[in-house]
């Protein structure tokens, strides 16, 4: 099983893995840097997070600025990255961008900060500013590609190929389609099959790719991981019906 997330979610993942009698190998696609940026002038009247890293990554004025605010959290794991982070009053969502979009628009007016990525959903903004909730987007991260050499990434496969990618980001997504076109990882990567985190995931793959990828019903690691054990025979038992990917 490929793990492409970044580093520190990757061996947390790995260790996951290997509970549910996987044999997981870390190859991260990605990788998270910080960004400048500034505090905003205007005053915000709460704030959204949709990643726990954009929480990791904020600077310290600025998460002291927010704190005393209403933080809408995408889910469980970055309401309570929030809650580390200081923030007193969390609601926590359901667990995906576009539907807490919908509860916020459902309840709040004003103006919102969101902490976020430079590589995001769209939707999620889009559907706030169609409510009328001004939103104040702060890039406090990017998400960048990590570039393997072909030496690299065999020595890490040894010879027995992939049988799974767990794919997290569009940005990894696009990242391994690239490796798929390189001629000698052919033999690694010739019958598998790929466990996207969304659709919007999935379709970073290509039409084609994004056709045969499965992808879990919540974009939550716990439901990938359902999915991964459900299709592949293991946990959760059963074989999949699911037609592997393969290269041209």
């Amino acid at each position: 099983m490929l793990v492409t997330r970044p580093e520190p979610d990757a061996a947390r993942t790995a260790v996951r893995l290997a509970g549910l009698g996987f044999e997981p190998v870390v190859l991260p696609l990605s990788r998270t840097v910080a960004l400048k940026t500034d505090i905003p002038s205007a005053p915000a009247d709460a704030v959204a997070v949709t990643s726990a890293n954009a929480l990791r990554y904020a600077s310290r004025d600025l998460i002291g600025k927010l704190s005393p605010l209403t933080c809408y959290a995408v889910g469980t794991r970055t309401a309570e990255a929030a809650r580390q982070a200081g923030f007193a009053h969390v609601e926590q969502g359901p667990g995906d961008a576009a539907a807490l979009a919908e509860r916020i628009a459902a309840t709040f007016s004003g103006r919102l900060a969101y902490l976020c990525g430079r590589v995001r959903f769209a939707g999620f903004e889009e559907r706030l500013a169609a409510s009328g909730v001004r939103v104040d987007a702060l890039e406090v991260y990017d998400t960048v590609t990590i570039g393997h050499d072909e030496n690299s990434i065999r020595n890490m496969l040894g010879a027995r190929p992939v049988e799974a990618v767990l794919l997290y980001s569009a940005v990894a997504a696009q990242a391994m389609q690239g490796l798929l076109q390189r001629e000698s990882l052919r033999p690694l990567f010739g019958n598998m099959q790929f466990f996207a985190l969304s659709k919007r995931v999935a379709a970073a793959l290509g039409s084609e790719s994004a056709a045969m990828v499965n992808v879990a019903e919540q974009p939550a690691e716990p439901e990938l991981l359902k999915l991964l054990a459900r299709r592949m025979g293991h946990a959760a038992g059963g074989a999949s019906s699911h037609r592997p990917f393969s290269l041209p």
